[in-house]
């Protein structure tokens, strides 16, 4: 694919419920719909956007994850192709000793600025594909970081609720900090509004707080909370029927 560097986006914010998996999934399902080359990394030990895009149960990846290419020095031999175009590095729950390991495990003390450990191992494929997109766990641990510090660009999601409000600014805070001390040309894409219900009052208010302290960066586009797209983890996204109706806005 020449010498063009893939574009690797990061989906966060350290809350859970606010649809990260879900979006991780969907973005890089569409893109790779578009005949993108498209690698999706989940740097969540839950492993659902693995499960999400793979429809395997994360125990079929049993030592063949994220986890272990840290300790190889690279994604190469971690991949698993759902089709041509979109390829997943896997996570299952042996990823939540990330942290220990990277500052005590013999295999990754190559590992010399402990925040770019994810950056290091993607940068052999990073010429292989037009996209890579992160999943990220709710809680600024390791792998979020190492998640932002190899990323171009991050999109923060909202949820419309109080919690979700206030740890939007924390995030941002951790974004800018990467940017100032690792990655210098990291930006944040925008805030995307999830879980909109605007029949309630209180995520009605939060949607609009969230639009009036962050007007320039926020997505016009708001995900509304509705069954079809809860049902999205379960039904999955490549013969699911309700796909069209859960992502109509």
């Amino acid at each position: 694919m020449g010498e063009q560097r893939a574009k690797v986006i990061t989906v966060g914010l350290q809350k859970g419920g606010v649809g990260k998996s879900t979006t991780s999934g969907v973005l890089a399902y569409f893109l790779s719909r578009e005949k993108y080359k498209v690698l999706a990394v989940d740097m969540d030990s839950q492993g659902n956007l693995t499960d999400l895009l793979t429809q395997q149960d994360i125990e079929y990846f049993e030592e063949k994850t994220v986890l272990e290419a840290f300790e190889d020095g690279s994604v190469e031999d971690y991949i698993y192709r759902v089709n041509d175009y979109l390829h997943v590095v896997p996570s299952d729950d042996y990823l939540a000793t990330l942290a220990k390991r990277l500052y005590t495990s013999d295999e990754m003390k190559y590992i010399t600025d402990k925040n770019l450990g994810l950056a290091g191992i993607l940068e052999p494929v990073i010429h292989d594909y037009d996209f890579i997109v992160i999943d990220t766990p709710p809680s600024l641990s390791e792998p979020m970081v190492n998640a932002i510090c190899a990323s171009d660009y991050v999109i923060i999601l909202a949820e419309s609720s109080k919690w979700a409000f206030t740890a939007v600014p924390r995030f941002i805070e951790t974004v800018d900090m990467a940017k100032e001390r690792v990655n210098p040309d990291l930006e944040v894409l925008g805030i995307l509004k999830t879980m909109n219900d605007s029949r309630r009052a209180d995520s009605k208010a939060f949607s609009e707080l969230i639009k009036e302290e962050w007007p320039d960066l926020c997505f016009d586009v708001i995900i509304k909370r509705k069954p079809a797209t809860g049902r999205i983890p379960m039904e999955g996204l490549f013969d699911n029927k309700e796909l069209s109706s859960a992502l109509e806005q």
